[in-house]
């Protein structure tokens, strides 16, 4: 059973707790999404706790089902080493990174082989693995579930055996992975790890949890202009939810923001400029969010050009606005290119273009594509 106030207890006793936290580098990036439990991180780090950050090399090959509806691709060992290449660097703009003992569970699932992996096979039951809610929608919905994903939730687990954690932190669809650890703990003869799991971040689309898969994730390491415009772009009824899991700001002032949007008194807009300016503080400092802002108001409302543009060269002389946006990567596909065109969201040197069949020439002293009200970039003919 899990009780809150065993670990109250445990905080009070002023012993010097573990408290991990695990990442699978699926993806190069990591997001504000992420800074949620990192910033929960944080808070047991200033108090005197151990933090053990477990970097999910292996367990990144094989891939959490956890809220898929679908399995997730596994990864080679290249494409994991190539993604968690600048995590220490982004998880220093939270934590104290010299304080953290940072492992990766390779050190012990590629040294134990199978053996752990029988281990493991033991100390889990089909019937635990499959009562899962993810794994249930999957199997109602006839999609697969592989072996592979059915042992996930006990690798995790095996990571707080090795690391001998009295806390885990996570995201709320972490819960079973996490308990699952409890299990594995319980079946190894280790004291059962405390639970502390942390609501999930929405991402820019105000409906799926931020992700990279999705493509509505704010990323630690965008540039403060990027990441201010982004910010901007969140769903009205996010505003309240970003400040208090994204954000130092006073819980008390919060209150007094959600009382003032709700009844309508304050423009979510302006509340929006707050938010931005807070939260490119935290990672990019107080000077640069002033900037930020200026220049959104500059670009957004003025309709002038942000002060850096990226520069862009193509050998074509003449192309398709579609294959444009592709190439120059502001349209994941031609199907989202084409309708970013016809909502009208590209423009030309200023000029709007709805036609999704239309030509640009390309000059050699370049062409000004916007799309959308973020993205810039100059395009030359080589």
């Amino acid at each position: 059973m899990i009780e809150r106030s065993h670990l109250e207890r445990a905080l009070k006793s002023k012993k010097k707790l573990r408290v991990k936290l695990g990442i699978d580098p699926t993806a190069p990036d990591l997001h504000l999404g992420h800074a949620v439990v990192l910033r929960k991180l944080k808070q047991f780090q200033n108090l005197g706790h151990k933090i053990v950050l477990i970097i999910g090399d292996f367990t990144a090959t094989i891939g959490d089902p956890a809220g898929r509806v679908e399995a997730r691709k596994p990864l080679t060992p290249q494409e994991v080493k190539r993604n968690e290449k600048n995590y220490l660097k982004e998880l220093g703009k939270v934590l104290d990174i010299k304080k953290v003992e940072v492992r990766h569970n390779s050190e012990w699932f590629l040294k134990e082989g199978i053996n752990a992996a029988l281990a493991l096979a033991k100390a889990g039951t089909i019937q635990q693995v499959l009562h899962r809610a993810d794994f249930k929608k999957r199997l109602d919905e006839g999609k697969d579930i592989t072996l592979l994903e059915t042992m996930y939730p006990l690798f995790q687990g095996y990571d707080s055996v090795k690391i001998k954690a009295d806390v885990e932190l996570g995201g709320t669809d972490q819960l079973f992975n996490i308990l699952m650890g409890r299990k594995i703990q319980r079946y190894f003869g280790f004291p059962e790890q405390d639970v502390l799991t942390v609501p999930l971040l929405e991402g820019t689309d105000g409906v799926r949890k931020m992700s990279k898969s999705f493509g509505n994730y704010i990323a630690l390491n965008d540039p403060p202009a990027e990441m201010f415009g982004k910010l901007m772009s969140i769903k009205d009824n996010l505003i309240i939810k970003y400040f208090e899991l994204c954000t130092d700001v006073p819980e008390k002032k919060i209150k007094g923001l959600s009382r003032l949007l709700k009844s309508k008194k304050f423009n979510p807009r302006d509340a929006k400029i707050i938010l931005a300016y807070e939260v490119v503080s935290l990672y990019h400092g107080r000077a640069k969010a002033k900037a930020a802002s200026e220049e959104f108001e500059r670009v957004f409302k003025a309709g002038e050009l942000p002060d850096e543009i990226p520069q862009i060269k193509l050998k074509k002389k003449k192309i398709g606005i579609v294959n444009l946006l592709v190439e120059i990567g502001f349209a994941s596909s031609k199907s989202a290119a084409t309708r970013l065109v016809t909502q009208g969201g590209v423009r030309t040197n200023g000029d709007r273009i709805t036609n999704p069949k239309e030509i640009i020439e390309i000059p050699k002293d370049g062409i000004i594509i916007r799309a959308g009200k973020r993205k810039f970039a100059e395009v030359r003919s080589d």
